[in-house]
């Protein structure tokens, strides 16, 4: 068992290696069994029954934002700056293998629309619906005024797209040398700042 679930995870990292280092058409059974150090690449058909399966589990286990939060459904009670932060911390985390991960989801889009379609509703589509959610039951708790729970979704994760977009697009984009905790911290600020209840804005200003 140990061994199967080792040689699972070598193919989803050498189809990872392939499919962005080629694309989706230009990676083939033969050449991940290759990188997998596998001995027939016929032993890939006892754990994804084809290349689409496959190419869709490296999707999914590559989702940036799920490999940070996984459980989202305790967080519902934590306050909101708790929340976001660990949100904002988890949609900055790009590492090198992210970064590829975004640069091949990109490129696939354009030929496969299907393939964006699969990753957004997978990582960043969950995460969104959880926010909605959250974000109104912390209006219900009075912690936050009532306004539009989806706008303010949208609007917190458009607030950290440029910070990403620098890694994954244009470094241009970082030349101010702008932190990413320096970007959420304020982020988070100006987002609460214009939700928080009027009776807690006076409070805050007495202090």
């Amino acid at each position: 068992m140990v061994e199967e679930l080792d040689r699972r995870g070598r193919i989803l990292e050498a189809a990872f290696e392939e499919f962005a280092a080629k694309g989706y058409k230009g990676a083939t059974i033969k050449s991940i069994a290759g990188v997998a150090g596998l001995q027939s690449p016929a032993l890939i058909y006892w754990y994804f029954p084809d290349k689409e399966a496959l190419f869709d589990e490296v999707l999914e286990s590559r989702a940036p934002i799920l490999q940070a939060v996984t459980d989202l459904t305790p967080m519902m009670s934590l306050p909101p700056e708790e929340v976001l932060r660990r949100l904002g911390q988890a949609y900055l985390a790009f590492d090198k293998s992210n970064t590829q991960m975004m640069q091949l989801v990109l490129g696939e889009a354009f030929r496969r629309p299907d393939v964006a379609e699969k990753f957004i509703r997978g990582g960043p589509g969950r995460v969104l619906a959880f926010l909605k959610t959250y974000l109104g039951h912390q209006v219900e708790l009075g912690r936050l005024r009532p306004h539009d729970v989806r706008s303010s979704a949208r609007a917190f994760i458009g607030m950290l797209i440029p910070q990403v977009a620098g890694r994954v697009l244009s470094p241009a984009l970082q030349s101010d040398g702008l932190t990413d905790d320096e970007h959420l911290e304020t982020t988070i600020s100006i987002f609460l700042g214009g939700l928080r209840p009027e009776n807690q804005e006076s409070a805050m200003r007495a202090e």
